[in-house]
């Protein structure tokens, strides 16, 4: 008698379990195909962003070890998105020359986009005496002397997306832009603003979430 009660509550265990593990299986599948149904509905895309222009209001090498920069750039994003708004938060831009930082951190003041819509941000990024490898300060100053120089204005930061009233969690966002700037070029002299030289670039950044 007490087997056949053992052997009962066994199969009443197995079939709780065995109830157990559908459910959860049947939660999982729907979960996901909620979850692949939402993405291809909404579709989303990364924010696109260009340098439209950098006014360069110094760029000086003192000595071959140590660079000076005074730049003020422009940078358009976008949110080539028709159902999805973007917060944009912690975001700080700084310029690269040769894979090396020569700008500090500016910060960008955190912002939401909405569907399909754009901002324009303008922030100053300098570095005063900035110490770089001597070969950096040499390549800085041929590449004056024969008309271009080539920056990569980065920003870092982090997104989040939102949905109606549902926000996700914060992403990263790592952006970087080409600066190929005609600066010391007698043929192209940008436009003149006092004492700063101001140039179209209009130049599309790569972007990763």
């Amino acid at each position: 008698m007490g087997n056949e009660k053992c052997a009962d509550h066994h199969d009443e265990q197995r079939i709780i379990i065995r109830r157990c593990f559908s459910g959860l299986l049947i939660f999982t599948v729907t979960l996901l195909l909620i979850i692949f149904l939402v993405w291809a509905i909404l579709q989303p895309k990364k924010p696109h962003f260009t340098l439209q222009d950098a006014i360069i209001f110094g760029l000086n090498v003192s000595s071959p070890s140590v660079i000076s920069t005074s730049i003020q750039v422009t940078i358009n994003s976008r949110n080539p998105n028709s159902r999805i708004g973007i917060y944009y938060e912690k975001m700080h831009v700084y310029a690269t020359y040769h894979n090396l930082q020569i700008t500090y951190y500016t910060a960008i003041p955190s912002v939401y986009q909405g569907h399909k819509d754009f901002n324009v941000w303008s922030p100053f990024i300098y570095g005063n005496s900035v110490p770089v490898a001597p070969y950096n300060g040499v390549a800085l100053s041929l590449d004056k002397s024969n008309g271009a120089i080539e920056l990569i204005i980065k920003i870092n930061g982090r997104v989040k997306w939102r949905v109606g009233s549902f926000i996700s969690d914060q992403y990263h966002l790592h952006v970087t832009c080409p600066a190929y700037i005609p600066f010391g070029n007698s043929r192209n002299r940008g436009i003149v603003l006092g004492n700063a030289i101001k140039y179209q670039l209009s130049q599309s950044c790569s972007v990763n979430v």
